[in-house]
């Protein structure tokens, strides 16, 4: 340190030396009398006339701008202001050597004024905390703080008032800064629904860190959304703070709601349809809903219903049946209209159709059953096809048209399908079906009758037919045959 000789200045110095902030002496004239060490280290010199020997010097060698950044005039230095008598207890102050505009050095001046008699001031002190590592600190929180897109707040826990709103917070309640800047937070009432409020209020109050809470936070149009928020202390802002970030869940809860909703209005459909429905766990086969039309087709009633496996309730005719069908579920995650025979509760036999969807109920797979009951369906098809078959057993006198017009009505119970057979059988089916016989049919195949009698018997067994009309009608329903009456 070095200083201008006088016996008050050498007492000043042994006061100043050992002092971790930095003191500037200036006289009444400008003149700069001292500077502790650190106050020379503070501005990166280690000679006091590295400072200057006058405040005019000074300003010559170190740019100052305001802590926001703006560039300071001569006379709004601190030495001028001191030197004018004005009085600032604690300023934030950007330092860079002259020429230079990216600040070196942070700076928090106040000012002391020292007389020995009461009157006029001796001597004028600039004293000097370095606040770099802070306020650099302050101004990265401050991007951060407004980059960040979840919504925050920053509370001051001497009186717990608003003294930040990042853009985050702002876009989501809709507030402007100017409604939260400098109000309470409890007195804005912006939360509420906490699940023990008067705890929360005793940690944001004596600066405890808040774990994630659930609440519903107040909207500048006057709704409440439902958030979750955690507050931690900070210690980067001028004074103790909390800061408040806020997660919105209220997407999450509209949507609650609307599955909520759907899944009441589909309960509603499911119960009300006029197709018998039931649901099913696909582990065990327990049954976990089934609707009006199920219990009216099966007798079975709820309680003697649900939570009950298939196996126990006896529903399905063929159990190789029903697994096949589940196994295809299972590969397929649906069926379309199977044919099945299912029992009531008294043991009648019921043919259905059945349709099946692999489906999900609260994170349990299940499937989704739908059965139309075709019983009498079946029983009148199957007896308006005895009757044709009687009609046919002699079908040598009916005439090519009455066969087509008798074959769209006759649906058997058993129809293999036109695949099952093989293309030399579909070819004799064809001929059969243009009332060739069986030499006809040997002489344009240039097969022998054996063989083709042959082949007409397994027709038979693929079709589940037991004589000629019968095939000829089976064929038809399949459109096989060219010739036309």
């Amino acid at each position: 340190m070095a200083f201008h000789s006088s016996p008050g200045i050498r007492h000043l110095e042994q006061l100043t030396a050992q002092l971790l902030d930095g003191v500037i002496l200036i006289d009444p004239a400008g003149t700069i009398l001292s500077a502790n060490a650190a106050a020379l280290k503070m501005h990166g010199v280690d000679q006091l006339e590295q400072l200057g020997s006058t405040i005019e010097e000074y300003a010559a060698r170190f740019s100052l701008r305001t802590g926001n950044g703006r560039k300071l005039k001569h006379r709004e230095y601190p030495l001028f202001r001191l030197l004018a008598g004005e009085r600032f207890p604690d300023e934030i102050i950007q330092v860079a050597p002259a020429g230079e505009d990216e600040a070196r050095w942070i700076h928090q001046v106040r000012d002391v004024t020292m007389d020995a008699d009461g009157g006029e001031p001796d001597y004028l002190a600039l004293v000097i905390s370095d606040v770099s590592a802070r306020f650099n600190a302050e101004v990265r929180f401050q991007a951060m703080f407004n980059a960040n897109p979840a919504p925050a707040l920053v509370v001051r826990l001497a009186d717990l008032r608003i003294t930040q709103a990042n853009p985050g917070f702002l876009s989501l309640t809709g507030f402007a800064p100017e409604q939260l800047t400098g109000k309470g937070l409890f007195e804005l009432e912006l939360l509420s629904g906490l699940p023990d409020l008067p705890q929360v209020r005793r940690q944001i109050a004596d600066g405890q860190a808040v774990t994630q809470t659930e609440a519903e936070l107040l909207g500048a149009d006057g709704t409440r959304r439902l958030v979750i928020f955690a507050g931690q202390p900070i210690d980067v802002t001028d004074e103790d703070a909390l800061l408040l970030t806020f997660a919105d869940l209220e997407p999450r809860r509209q949507a609650e709601r609307a599955l909520v909703a759907s899944e009441r209005h589909l309960l509603t459909v499911f119960e009300m349809a006029p197709v018998a429905m039931a649901i099913t766990h696909h582990a065990d086969g327990r049954l976990s809903r089934a609707n009006a039309a199920f219990r009216q087709l099966t007798s079975y009633d709820t309680a003697a219903a649900i939570g009950r496996t298939i196996d126990d309730l006896g529903l399905w005719a063929s159990t190789q049946e029903r697994d096949q069908l589940i196994a295809m579920i299972g590969t397929e995650g649906r069926l379309q209209s199977q044919d099945v025979r299912l029992r009531r509760r008294d043991g009648e036999a019921l043919d259905c159709l059945v349709s099946a969807e692999a489906i999900d109920v609260d994170g349990v797979a299940c499937i989704l059953w739908a059965y139309a009951d075709i019983t009498e369906r079946r029983r009148t098809e199957t007896e308006l096809a005895s009757a044709i078959d009687e009609v046919m057993k002699d079908a040598s006198w009916l005439s090519r048209s009455i066969l087509d017009k008798l074959a769209t009505l006759r649906r058997p119970q058993t129809q293999a399908p036109a695949s099952d057979l093989t293309p030399r059988e579909r070819e004799i089916l064809d001929l059969i079906c243009d009332d060739r016989d069986d030499a006809a049919i040997s002489e344009r195949l240039a097969l022998s009758r054996n063989t083709v009698r042959n082949h007409v018997a397994s027709i038979y067994a693929k079709t589940g037919v037991n004589r000629r009309s019968g095939a000829v009608v089976w064929g038809r329903e399949r459109g096989m045959g060219s010739r036309r009456a």
